[in-house]
């Protein structure tokens, strides 16, 4: 422990020779360069690049890489997650192509949590002030090499991914390129990392066995990097980056670690040196238009709802209007959903199939046609999108891969990414709805795609009344589920997960919980809380304002009557107090007892809740709260500090 051997000591050395070469240096440098573009030079040269190149363009690739592999791939040390356990491999790829192109690469990275990992921890509540604190460092890291000509950003999940958009998207006149880092494969036996995630419910519901649980739980990422195989936040972010042109045609959701994928780091490099040669910086990209064909985008796949957090802070980064609840509402009203992919279904295809089907431009091929596009907009690859689609629909690439779905999977191509005939044929419906009502008078959402059909009425409408179950903390929540003391009915009251309350955290370990009941399909859950992309079943979040805010889910009471009404065609709905647990409401009725109720007594933040996440919640509601992307608004933190006495 305290003594080393006797080599570590005796070859100790005190000067080395140093680099062999000189730095290419003029007059006019060493009397009018900054004195740190001239040590720059330095130590670019001690680092070992050629003297002789020193002067070429140089180019940042920032990426989410964690972890520590060794030369054959094997774990030296793990990462959080797989997501980022194979970026560097693009990193890698991405930099041999711009020193090829005579350029000089740098490499930064700032790795990120695994949402999967953290669920039901109070790990999960740093997960979304994460995010905000990632794409400050990575802004940082941006602005830190002054001599850069542009930025390459490399990153695949929850977090890491929308924090590496909102960096990029600060850029400006700079110009970026995203390349998503792609998908994990599925097992050829076993079950897909979402389903895989409830079997402790499962078990203790006595429906597996502990033999059976082990044995799912180790293969589930078949594949050792990539994010997950469903639609969740890490996939539905990737798709959103292609959607807004940070990305390469057909580069998200590609599988992780084949030769496809790193083809995209390589030609993703060779995009971004002919931005730099095209004079398009990454406001030519990031329009209002781009950000409108995100929206439509999202619907059609049936996202995460969690971008309705993350693309508003990419716009407010961007420098653009963020969206607001209705404009996501009439998107969602008049693009129809084109997609089966886990969670949705209704087969449920895995997001690399996804992939082989044609992924985003297939996708954007139908609502093209379709006439729900702006594809004038420019992407990173220098053309417009209408020039992309053009190229898209007679490439080879898209025809061979198609034909590989095929092949591999038995499968049609056109059954997982369908036209709007096909798919309103096949009972695919739009994908977010809004409540509003006396429980959520500044809204609330519902991904109404992944409420159980049978529960729907031939006019689409989802209705379910019940009496209230309330919990203040997810742990209490989950104890009452895996212990049988949710019933047929009930409504699950899952407070104090906002922001303030912890972190707004994500309660994916409640609703995969849920999973496991034999009468799951008829319980609701409401919560100010958040939901993992992979979540299912009537799961209203979002909630605002918070209870710790003082809203009136605050003020719900054991045994409250709840009804919640989602008309999936329309995209409307309600979630409303109508009653207690010994008398009826009219809305008028409830409305005057909400306002005569104190806030229940029970109200507190976890007690776990970190001070920087403390923080983070006090900062984003004086930017503007959830609706408005969590982000960090400096001039309206400041001119609120200046109130202050």
């Amino acid at each position: 422990m305290l003594e080393s051997t006797a080599t570590a000591w005796r070859e100790v050395k005190t000067h080395a020779t140093g680099p062999v070469g000189v730095l290419p240096l003029t007059a006019e440098m060493l009397l009018k360069e900054p004195s740190g573009n001239l040590f720059g030079l330095t130590q670019n040269a001690g680092m070992g690049w050629d003297p002789k190149r020193l002067l070429d363009p140089e180019f940042l690739i920032l990426s989410t890489h964690g972890g520590l592999r060794a030369e054959d791939g094997r774990p030296i040390a793990l990462g959080f997650h797989t997501g980022h356990w194979e970026v560097g491999l693009l990193v890698a790829e991405a930099a041999r192509e711009l020193k090829a192109l005579h350029a000089v690469p740098f490499a930064g990275a700032c790795t990120d949590p695994c949402d999967g990992r953290t669920q039901g921890t109070t790990g999960m509540m740093d997960s979304l002030p994460f995010r905000n604190d990632a794409a400050m460092v990575l802004r940082r890291l941006m602005r830190s090499l002054p001599t850069g000509k542009g930025v390459l950003g490399v990153a695949t999940c929850d977090k890491g991914l929308p924090a590496m958009m909102m960096a990029l998207a600060s850029a400006g006149s700079l110009p970026t390129v995203l390349v998503p880092g792609g998908v994990t494969l599925l097992p050829e036996f076993g079950e897909d990392a979402g389903r895989v995630q409830t079997i402790g419910a499962r078990f203790a519901q006595q429906q597996v066995t502990l033999e059976y649980a082990a044995e799912v739980g180790c293969r589930a990422c078949a594949s050792p990097g990539g994010g997950c195989q469903f639609l969740g936040t890490a996939a539905t972010s990737q798709v959103v980056g292609e959607a807004l042109g940070l990305s390469l045609p057909h580069s998200a959701l590609a599988p992780s670690g084949q030769p496809i994928w790193l083809d995209t780091a390589k030609r993703s490099a060779r995009a971004l040196r002919r931005l730099e040669h095209l004079g398009m910086g990454t406001k030519d990209v990031l329009t209002p238009g781009a950000l409108r064909n995100a929206i439509v985008l999202h619907a059609a796949f049936g996202g995460s709802t969690n971008l309705l957090i993350h693309l508003p802070a990419i716009a407010f980064s961007a420098g653009l209007k963020r969206p607001t609840i209705d404009e996501w509402a009439a998107a969602n009203r008049e693009t129809p959903r084109l997609v089966d992919a886990l969670p949705n279904g209704p087969r449920g295809f895995a997001t690399v199939q996804v992939f082989l089907a044609g992924g985003v431009p297939e996708v954007m091929l139908k609502l093209r046609a379709a006439d729900l596009l702006d594809t004038t907009v420019h992407t990173v690859s220098g053309e417009t999108l209408d020039a992309c689609l053009d190229w898209w629909q007679d490439s080879e690439r898209r025809h061979e891969l198609r034909r590989r779905l095929r092949e591999l999977d038995g499968i049609d191509p056109e059954d997982v990414i369908m036209g709007p005939d096909r798919a309103r044929a096949r009972g695919l419906t739009s994908t977010v709805c809004f409540p509003m009502g006396n429980l959520t008078p500044e809204g609330s959402v519902i991904k109404s795609t992944a409420i159980d059909p049978s529960l729907v009425d031939k006019n689409e409408v989802y209705r379910h009344r019940g009496p209230a179950r309330v919990f203040v903390t997810e742990a209490d929540a989950i104890h009452a589920i895996k212990s049988g003391r949710i019933g047929h009915g009930d409504v699950i009251v899952l407070i104090c997960g906002g922001p303030k309350g912890a972190g707004m955290q994500e309660i994916y370990q409640v609703t995969s919980a849920l999973k496991a009941l034999p009468h799951c399909k008829h319980v609701a859950v409401l919560t100010d809380a958040r939901f993992s992309g992979v979540s299912t079943g009537a799961c209203v979040g979002h909630i605002s304002p918070e209870a710790l805010a003082g809203g009136p889910i605050g003020k719900v009471r054991e045994g409250d009557q709840i009804e919640i009404t989602v008309d999936r065609l329309n995209l409307v709905g309600s979630v409303e107090l109508v009653g207690d647990a010994e008398h009826e409401f009219n809305l008028e009725e409830a409305d005057r007892v909400l306002k005569g109720r104190t806030p229940r007594p029970d109200l507190k933040p976890h007690p776990g809740l970190p001070a920087d996440t403390r923080l983070w919640a006090a900062l984003v509601q004086a930017s503007g709260g959830v609706w408005n992307g969590c982000v960090y608004d400096t001039d309206a933190i400041i001119a609120k500090l200046e109130k202050c006495p």
